[in-house]
């Protein structure tokens, strides 16, 4: 059976933005991506909230550095078939990075990091890497997420098209989250129940042709 890893932020962890929770285990993508491919593959999910694609934050008890934990998520999981990536939400905070070119720098170095990992493995080839750009931010009446995300829903509209041509570039196959899913409005950044369920559904078939099941 092939191994899929989702590796991201509270998009992925599945943050509800109306409760401030999180969904249900059924409606996260990654169990939906699981799902629709049938008992082909199996999906493990490493999603931390707050998770930047390379940059230090400080705020939480975790490491949300999202290139510094990558390689143990990796060593631990092994042997990997795919690593989908969909980070980069919350570089856009003013904070951390605010700018998509941080981003793009930093998934950079994500793929970098699983096509040289070493997992202590012998005759393993490195795993195929999905780009997946995350829906871009959107306006919301919220003063907390507001203002904590000043300045990033422009910025986020880039983030599909410098994922693309990285993608081409380091041959990594692409998908932007924006074709099938749109952000809140009630904070502006995470998705509810029906478009991170769209989000999962919409993976399988690249899934499916990257795994060559």
């Amino acid at each position: 059976m092939k191994t899929i890893l989702a590796y991201g932020d509270s998009l992925t962890w599945g943050s509800n933005p109306a409760t401030g929770g999180r969904h249900p285990e059924a409606v996260r993508w990654p169990t939906v991506l699981e799902k629709a491919l049938e008992g082909r593959t199996r999906v493990v999910t490493d999603a931390l909230r707050g998770r930047t694609t390379a940059y230090d934050e400080y705020l939480a008890d975790c490491d949300r550095n999202g290139a510094r934990t990558l390689p143990t998520t990796l060593y631990t999981h092994a042997p990997i078939d795919l690593v989908i990536l969909m980070l980069g939400s919350n570089d856009m905070k003013p904070h951390i990075a605010g700018r998509a070119v941080a981003s793009l720098q930093g998934m950079r170095r994500l793929v970098s990091i699983v096509k040289n990992h070493n997992p202590g493995l012998s005759g393993l080839e490195a795993p195929e890497v999905l780009i997946v750009a995350p829906p871009p931010l959107c306006e919301t009446a919220d003063p907390f997420f507001a203002a904590m995300l000043a300045g990033g829903v422009e910025q986020s509209a880039m983030l599909a098209s410098h994922y693309s041509d990285l993608a081409d570039e380091l041959g990594c196959g692409f998908f932007d989250a924006a074709r099938v899913s749109r952000t809140a409005p009630a904070d502006g950044i995470h998705l509810d129940a029906e478009n991170t369920v769209a989000l999962g559904k919409a993976l399988a078939p690249i899934a499916h042709v990257m795994l060559g099941l």
